[in-house]
């Protein structure tokens, strides 16, 4: 059953760039997903206040404004493949050594200012990715893409063990070493493996004698298509709200978790682990099933069981673990029609011709919104660690809402069609 789930297949059919993508993921979501829990208590930890945390977030976002907007150019003029392999390096190597050294704000804003970066090779990779690939098996890829960091959920146990043992500065210090070791492998045999796509090749030779500054300033007539583009629009609002309830919910759920409900830092990891755990079976056991679905239907769907997931949160008693269980496995149901569904949206809903500036238009716009919400979140959570979730309860339920009115907008131009 499992040798003919369509996951399965998809993966031993998968060849090129799709194929190199995917294989290598899990040396980086291995990692990240070890350590992501643990940031925010391991910053304050180390001193540092909510405030200081939404801030470095907030930071973070601004930076990654011009990063995105240089993305596009930068992967046409570079390539897809060399573009990838060296901001990957910039991007995740440098600031793991960073952080694994770190003793206060300075450390963690260097390693923000540094780790910003990523919003190049965000855009390139997802051109490498789907460029030569077709799009029937976009979801199942992106559901590998999720799946290779829910691999971790097998050894996250180990990381509560090893705070216990250790205390968390140390453990978390391996961890950030260890990153540092996977994802530098996965960047190099990403690049031996890939190759550069039919799009990126026409879009080197275009740009090749233009500076890089000119082509940022052709991005005005990319811009002026997503601004007249409706369902492009509709798609980046929903961009927006899961870049701010991700922002909040990365940041500050392990927060709320240990100063306010009093769960030790060490029982992370177990939630963490059924976090994961339920993903994995979401996505090898529904995922498959809702191929023909309707995507925007299914999305709102995933929105309203994130929103259930944070009124759970919210009434969850200090050391109930039963009810905090519940939040954690409804969030992991409904993650997968959300995100995922959401991924194959972007690519589909973009130009072939012009996805590389387009899509780091799309982050541009998505950043621009977002990136007060790490600060407005840090202030919210310094006067009750609660609001952050209510704020993510409001744009949930907006989310469900532009599902559906995107949803209808759809019909009414096939009716016209």
């Amino acid at each position: 059953m499992v040798i003919n789930n369509p996951l399965v297949l998809t993966l031993r059919k998968l060849r090129g760039n799709a194929r190199a993508c995917v294989y290598t993921e899990p040396l980086w979501g291995i990692p990240f997903n070890l350590y992501s829990p643990y940031v925010s208590v391991y910053m304050l930890a180390l001193g540092l206040t909510d405030v200081q945390i939404g801030l470095l977030t907030s930071i973070g976002l601004v930076l990654q404004v011009f990063w995105a907007l240089m993305s596009g150019p930068i992967t046409d003029k570079l390539g897809r493949k060399r573009t990838t392999l060296i901001f990957d390096i910039i991007s995740w190597s440098i600031p793991c050594l960073i952080w694994a050294v770190a003793q206060n704000f300075a450390y963690f804003l260097l390693g923000v200012i540094v780790n910003a970066v990523w919003r190049v090779t965000a855009n390139s990779w997802q051109c490498l990715l789907v460029e030569d690939t077709d799009e029937h098996l976009l979801v199942d890829i992106y559901s590998w893409i999720y799946i290779a960091g829910l691999l971790a959920a097998f050894v996250s146990p180990l990381t509560g063990f090893l705070i216990d043992k250790y205390s968390l500065i140390p453990t978390i210090r391996g961890l950030y070493v260890l990153s540092f070791v996977m994802m530098t492998a996965k960047f190099v045999i990403l690049n031996v493996l890939a190759k550069e796509t039919k799009q990126g090749l026409v879009r080197m030779e275009e740009t090749r004698h233009q500076p890089l500054f000119a082509v940022v300033g052709e991005s005005k007539g990319v811009l002026k298509h997503i601004l007249h583009s409706p369902a492009t629009l509709y798609t980046a609002g929903l961009m927006v709200i899961m870049g701010i309830t991700n922002t909040v919910r990365g940041t500050f759920w392990s927060i709320l978790v240990t100063e306010k409900l009093l769960f030790p830092a060490a029982e992370l990891a177990w939630y963490a682990f059924a976090r994961s755990v339920t993903m994995l079976l979401f996505f090898f056991t529904i995922m498959p099933r809702l191929g023909t679905k309707d995507v925007r239907k299914l999305m709102g769907i995933g929105f309203l069981g994130l929103t259930a997931s944070q009124v759970l949160l919210l009434l969850t008693p200090v050391g109930n673990v039963w009810l905090l269980v519940l939040s954690t496995v409804v969030e992991a149901c409904s993650i997968p029609l959300a995100s995922t569904l959401l991924d194959k949206l972007v690519v589909v809903a973009v130009d072939a011709k012009e996805r590389a500036r387009i899509m780091g238009l799309l982050s541009v716009l998505v950043i621009v919104v977002t990136s007060p919400f790490g600060w407005i979140a840090g202030q919210l959570s310094g006067v009750n660690r609660s609001w952050p979730f209510i704020l993510n309860i409001v744009l949930f339920g907006a989310g469900s809402l532009l599902t559906y009115f995107e949803g209808r907008l759809l019909r009414k131009h096939r009716e016209t069609a």
